[in-house]
């Protein structure tokens, strides 16, 4: 009896242990990439079993292979600029031989991965908030030379400058001032207020990877300061070895050269565990005067980036990344630029150092389930500059004046952080996160005895919770405490400022998506912000007029402004064969509570400069439209489209110029001034084979309120401008010499009808903010580009 219980138990031990060695016998599958039209290989793809998230990276010739237990599987398959699609393995399709994927190109970026919506990476097309992207291949289509060229090809968003005679600029989103919008460069707020008044022409695009762009108060959690919303600079990450140089020449109305040299160099490891990328940018560009009165209307440029980015995968749980980037930037604008600036009569000059660098640690847990980020990043600039000139006059006084407006600015930012996220399911994450913002501000101007000398520090700390539930519908609920301290000094000649302010504000944030199919999504969305009183970007600028600089302080009972932003929004994307439609309908709305206004006093300092101040407006709403559509009926065209309707109105009219005596009457308006109520753009690519590419771009600016001072007392007349239709055309070909090396060739016009500002002030005695429409005239280029890229 025993033998007999003995041999039973062995039979059937053996035929658990050969049932179970048949269901755990490993398969291999063997993967190779290509695209469906070219049937070029794609290296570097990204596959996931859905059954359990394990993920693998196909090599360099585009071919993976890996185990798997059982079958079926659903396998994800994705990589940046191609469709993502699931490729369903069973017994009636696996084979030992290698299957080959083709994957359709990805025209119009709908599948493109985005983290500035939520902080954390999802697809454009399924985050809650609704995120616009421009990518380093529109960017090249356009023939934008840096960030503040590239911005205008979004809807909702607009770069307008802001002086002729130093080429200030700032990006408005949905109609509000550049100071409402939050700058992020690899999603880290450290693109300062000072930054922000040059820094959109210093960053080149051979840097960038994608420009993320969140408009609204959606983007709260990133900071007081995205009112308006957030644009996200992302850097370029090296991802196969390659490099090239790159060279273009331009000339302004045939009167002015526009010089710019690139290169780029990347090196990444045969197991992809580490990598390392190279950029370098030189641009140099002649003054242009555009009405011959012997004064710029385009500064004299002359600047030079270099950068690197890094990562390091100690292993398959963790990553470490360092950005670097050192930019150094001379302009001058005004007259007679051969001369030193206290000879002339007007003369800006700007020399910036700046440094922007950043360490990133992403650890995941060994469940895919939770993720840890810490970070710092830093940026460090140094500023000398030239305010002034004579004026157009002779006086020992304008002479003394002259000489003294030489100023220096050291601004540094930190940013330090931590940020958990945790998923309990496919349909619920929650994220915390903890950071500190430091911002030292000083700026000196002895002649003016001119001082802004300002330490805003910021701890916050985040909470989100994103849950998708009863199928269709996803909700992001989040909110952020700030605890926020401002001390500051701001004088100019006898009027003086301070500012010390202790503030804590919540701000909360909601938004809401509902999938009516596949294919079409509504998102609504609503955030409350706000802003301390502090200097910004407008601040750290000096203006002429009439001679004399304008000066921007600070009024003495400055209190916070307040906002809240509603957004609603209707979203189709769709794939079908080839082709790839991409329909946008978004309505929004913010009011804003104790705006920040500047107002002329019609002050004139003991030094003849005149004074702006900044006070609480009454309260104010912007509200309208955005509309964008896209279309790719196959890889060969792409179009590009979008426009904007918006109203501002104040609550109460708003004074502009509140004069000291009472010859002169009070300027009021009812709505912002330098801002269009329809602006838009329109892109076109036709790549007819896989050498030439054919590329047209357009923006479109309304008409718009634009104020003017005459008179050096400040008085202000309120002008109408113009609409302005700026058309760019580029055509490209490239030559394969061998599979390692191939030159592009490029050339074109930008501004092809010159639909550019013919009224603007002249002599030394004109206001240099009365300025808008194009940045610049008609313009020709042609470059060529070789390497392995």
């Amino acid at each position: 009896m025993k033998h007999s219980f003995i041999v039973v138990l062995t039979f059937w031990c053996g035929i658990i242990f050969s049932q179970n060695d048949d269901k755990y016998e490993e398969l291999t599958v063997k993967l190779q990439f290509k695209e469906s039209t070219d049937n070029i290989v794609i290296p570097f793809v990204n596959a996931t079993l859905l059954e359990n998230q394990k993920s693998f990276v196909s090599n360099a010739e585009g071919f993976l292979e890996f185990e798997i237990e059982t079958l079926p599987q659903d396998i994800k398959i994705s990589v940046y600029g191609y469709q993502t699609k699931i490729l369903k393995l069973d017994q009636n399709n696996f084979t030992d031989d290698i299957i080959e994927v083709k994957l359709d190109k990805d025209i119009l970026g709908l599948e493109e991965v985005v983290i500035t919506g939520t902080r954390n990476e999802l697809s454009k097309r399924s985050s809650p908030v609704l995120v616009n992207t421009i990518n380093s291949r529109a960017l090249e289509s356009t023939q934008s030379n840096t960030l503040a060229e590239g911005l205008n090809f979004s809807p909702g968003v607009r770069v307008e400058t802001n002086c002729q005679n130093c080429g200030f600029t700032q990006v408005r989103l949905n109609g509000l001032q550049g100071s409402y919008t939050q700058i992020l460069v690899n999603s880290r707020p450290i693109f300062t207020s000072l930054l922000g008044v040059y820094g959109l022409e210093q960053i080149p695009v051979n840097s960038i990877q994608n420009i993320e762009i969140v408009r609204g108060g959606g983007s709260a959690l990133y900071g007081s300061n995205a009112i308006a919303g957030t644009v996200n600079v992302i850097t370029k990450d090296p991802v196969l070895n390659t490099w090239d140089i790159s060279s273009t020449v331009g000339i302004i109305d045939s009167e002015a050269l526009n010089t710019r040299l690139d290169f780029n160099s990347s090196v990444v490891s045969d197991d992809l565990k580490s990598g390392v990328r190279f950029y370098g940018n030189y641009r140099k560009r002649e003054s242009y005067d555009a009405n011959n009165d012997g004064f710029t209307e385009l500064v004299e440029l002359e600047s030079n980036s270099i950068g690197a980015n890094a990562y390091l995968k100690p292993n398959d749980l963790s990553r470490l990344s360092v950005n670097l980037n050192s930019i150094h930037e001379y302009r001058r604008g005004g007259d007679r630029l051969e001369l030193a600036p206290q000879f002339t009569d007007i003369t800006e000059e700007l020399d910036h150092s700046t440094f922007i660098g950043g360490i990133n640690y992403d650890l995941n847990s060994i469940d895919q389930t939770k993720t840890l980020d810490a970070y710092a990043s830093v940026s460090r600039t140094n500023r000398d500059s030239y305010y002034g000139g004579l004026g157009g006059k002779r006086t020992p006084q304008d002479s003394i004046s002259a000489n003294n407006a030489f100023g220096n600015t050291k601004d540094l930012a930190l940013n330090i952080g931590l940020k958990l996220t945790k998923s309990f399911s496919q349909d619920a994450d929650l994220t915390l996160g903890a950071e500190y913002n430091l911002n030292d501000t000083r700026d000196d101007i002895e002649g003016y005895n001119r001082i802004i000398d300002q330490q805003v520090s910021n701890i916050a700390i985040y909470t989100q919770y994103k849950l998708r539930f009863a199928e269709k519908f996803t909700s992001l609920i989040g909110a952020r405490f700030d605890y926020i301290d401002v001390n500051g000094l701001y004088q100019v000649e006898e009027v003086s400022r301070t500012a010390d302010l202790d503030q804590t504000a919540i701000s909360p944030r909601l938004s809401l998506a509902y999938d009516l199919n596949d294919n079409q999504k509504i998102r609504a969305g609503y955030a409350r912000g706000f802003r301390a009183p502090q200097a910004f970007n407008e601040d750290l600028h000096i203006s002429s007029v009439g001679g004399e600089q304008l000066f921007v302080i600070l009024s003495e009972d400055l209190e916070t402004e307040y906002s809240d932003a509603l957004t609603l929004s209707y979203n189709l994307n769709l794939n079908k064969n080839l082709a790839q439609y991409d329909v946008l309908v978004e309505g929004f709305y913010t009011s804003l509570q104790d705006p920040f206004i500047q107002v002329s006093t019609g002050a004139v300092l003991p030094n003849c400069s005149i004074l702006e101040e900044v006070r609480n407006g009454s309260g104010a709403e912007v509200f309208g439209v955005n509309l964008e559509f896209n279309y790719s009926p196959d890889p060969k065209f792409l179009f590009q489209s979008g426009l904007t309707f918006q109203q501002t109105a104040y609550n109460e009219p708003q004074v502009l110029f509140e004069p000291d005596n009472s010859d002169l009457d009070k300027v009021v308006v009812n709505s912002f001034v330098r801002n269009p109520d329809v602006y838009g753009f329109f892109n076109f690519s036709f790549m007819p084979n896989k050498h030439w590419q054919i590329d047209a771009s357009t923006t479109y600016t309304g008409s718009m309120i634009v104020p003017r001072v005459i008179n050096e007392d400040g008085f202000i007349e309120l002008n109408q401008s113009q609409d302005f239709v700026d058309l760019n055309l580029r055509a490209s070909v490239d030559f394969e010499v061998n599979e390692s090396f191939k030159i592009n060739l490029f050339g074109g016009v930008k501004n092809l009808f010159n639909s550019y500002q013919d009224d603007f002030d002249v002599g030394p005695t004109r206001d240099s903010d009365y300025i808008y429409g194009p940045a610049m005239p008609r313009r020709l280029f042609l470059g060529v580009k070789f390497g392995q890229f």
